[in-house]
């Protein structure tokens, strides 16, 4: 049974879902999350999926302004990929930051997930750009659209 949890900054949570977000994010490409400074991490929302009491998906927000936030390095653990993991992390990513007041969300998706996201209600916004060495797409929804209908 998975259940979503909001992650504290260097819980043991957040260092399980580092090692998450370097394994499937940024090793393939070569990098490594543990040479990066995560010290502005402490101001972030932390989120992850639990199986028992291990991180298998994680995933932060950055906020940007009082309305805006920014999502960033979403991650799930390849055993568990394609089994509607992510789907559940996002939604629960969006329902906390809309209970927070957040309006609009924001995120750079890997060129091969704007589909994944297109799906969820997030639109293209400008051209495509590289990003740590890969193409994105920025992408935004609005949370107050879900209140209007």
């Amino acid at each position: 049974m998975t259940r979503f949890i909001e992650i504290s900054f260097l819980s043991e949570n957040y260092d399980q879902a580092c090692q998450l977000r370097n394994e499937i994010l940024r090793q393939p490409l070569g990098l490594d999350l543990r040479e990066e400074d995560l010290s502005a991490e402490a101001d972030y929302f932390h989120f992850g999926i639990l199986e028992g009491s291990q991180v298998i998906a994680c995933g932060l927000a950055i906020p940007v302004t009082a309305v805006k936030a920014k999502i960033r390095q979403m991650a799930v653990a390849g055993v568990f990929q394609n089994q509607g993991i992510g789907k559940k992390l996002l939604y629960n990513i969006e329902a906390s930051l809309q209970q927070r007041g957040f309006e609009l969300l924001e995120l750079d998706a890997r060129v091969t997930a704007v589909g994944f996201y297109q799906k969820l209600g997030y639109e293209k916004v400008g051209e495509e750009f590289q990003s740590v060495s890969i193409p994105h797409q920025l992408m935004r929804k609005s949370l107050k659209k879900s209140l209007q209908e």
